[in-house]
Parts: structure tokens; sequence; C-alpha cells
């Protein structure tokens, strides 16, 4: 069975909605409601983890409020130039350590690999409530540990999303305009090898 959506095709039978998630660059810059934001947060606080430690962290800001000023500032210039339409930025952060009461934390080596899963849930919900997410690994890391008053001994600065309604893609200068279309992917044979990997 082929599914398809969003002017995409999948080559196995998934579910739809995994095609109908990208990342768009345009937004209204809408405000966003604080329960509909927290329902992304929900979402992401469900993802599967190493020992259920549920490493991520989020550190977010509403456009138009002064905390957002000082998170977009640590975006490069070329992601400020379009993340400013967002409704709200976020920054993702991971735990390095499994920490349980009276006990020494411990190295958590999935930290990152957890997070991923938190924000992909987080990514999906928003999608399917009309919103959209866009992450970047586009930052200043040393400016975000900094701002965020982060300590990289304990945690890892992973990645910046910002979340918004989606806008024409008329909204954007170029080079911005033309890149905004959902991207496709690799096929299935090139990343999933049975036995033993391959190059």
């Amino acid at each position: 069975m082929t599914v398809a959506a969003n002017h995409r095709t999948a080559e196995f039978d998934i579910d739809p909605m995994f095609l109908e998630r990208w990342s768009p660059r345009a937004f209204t810059g809408e405000a966003m409601p604080y329960d509909v934001l927290m329902s992304l947060f929900d979402a992401a606080r469900w993802a599967p983890s190493a020992f259920n430690g549920q490493p991520w962290r989020f550190v977010y800001a509403h456009k138009g409020t002064a905390d957002w000023d000082k998170l977009l500032d640590v975006l490069i210039p070329f992601n400020q130039t379009w993340a400013k339409n967002a409704s709200v930025l976020i920054y993702v952060v991971s735990d390095r350590f499994r920490r349980k009461e009276g006990a020494e934390p411990m190295p958590v080596r999935s930290h990152s690999f957890d997070t991923g899963a938190a924000w992909a849930y987080l990514a999906l919900q928003a999608s399917r409530m009309g919103w959209a997410a866009h992450g970047m690994a586009g930052f200043d890391l040393a400016k975000a540990y900094e701002t965020l008053g982060v300590s990289e001994a304990e945690y890892c600065v992973e990645a910046a999303i910002v979340v918004g309604r989606p806008a024409d893609a008329a909204t954007l200068d170029e080079p911005y305009r033309s890149r905004e279309h959902p991207s496709p992917r690799n096929p299935v044979a090139s990343f999933a090898f049975e036995g033993r990997f391959k190059t």
C-alpha cells in the first residue's frame, strides 16, 4: 500500500502523520496559547528513555518578551532572519547524567539519543495541532550555555526549535522562499542493513 501526503510518498505502509510533518520557515508570528505549548511538552515527556531517565530539558520564550530577544540572539544570523517570525523559541538540553536521590550521578551514554526522541514527539504533536516546529543546529554554542545558564559539564545544549503557525512562502525573502517545501528522504535501503553495517 502506497501512502502519500504533503507531496511526499512513503515506500511502505506508514501513518500519514510522518509525511505531513515538515519544517517550514514561514510563520505568522501569532501568539501561541500557553496550553498549546504545554501540550507539546506533555507529548515530549512520553518519549522512551534509558532507565526512564527522561534527560530532556526545554528552555523557552514567547515572541515579544525580553527572554525571546535573548534567546533569538543566540541563533546564527541566517536563522534569526526567519525564526524571528515564529511564536515560541525553544532550546533543547539533555542531562548527561542519571540522577537518583541518595546516589552519585551516573553518566548516561544515551542522553542525546533519548532527548532526540522527545524532540520528535514534540514536533509530531505540533503538526497534529496545526502548528509547525523547525529544529536548528545553527546557533552559537558557547553563547547558548551562557545565556541559558547551563553547565556544559553536566548538560548538553542539543538544538534550538521554533514553533509557530505556518504562513505562505511568499512572506519569506530569498534564499528562504525557494526552499519552503517539504523535503524528500533517502530510501530505506540506504540506511537499514540486515546483519552488518554497509557504507
